[in-house]
């Protein structure tokens, strides 16, 4: 069971965060939580997602600022040639 301390902390990071998420994905997916623990579990996924899509959004502003305001797809054939 997700602790109300928890509930309301920060991920340390990005990665920490699909970590935490993909865990509460196999525990509701196991179907064993009882309601109030499954919507526990449930606002702590979301609450979650919306890290995700904010760290997510940030680095692409980073990228565009490095990129000067230009996203670019990347060449189809850029990860053959790191690999020769």
């Amino acid at each position: 069971m997700i602790r109300k301390s928890e509930a309301a902390s920060e991920p340390a990071s990005f990665e920490t965060a699909i970590e935490e998420l993909e865990s509460i994905v196999r525990a509701m997916e196991d179907g064993k939580l009882p309601l109030d623990s499954a919507l526990e579990r449930y606002q702590r996924g979301i609450d979650l997602v919306r890290h995700c899509q904010s760290a997510l959004n940030a680095a692409e502003q980073k990228v565009q600022i490095l990129e000067d305001g230009l996203l670019r797809d990347f060449p189809a054939d850029a990860g053959a040639r790191d690999n020769d």
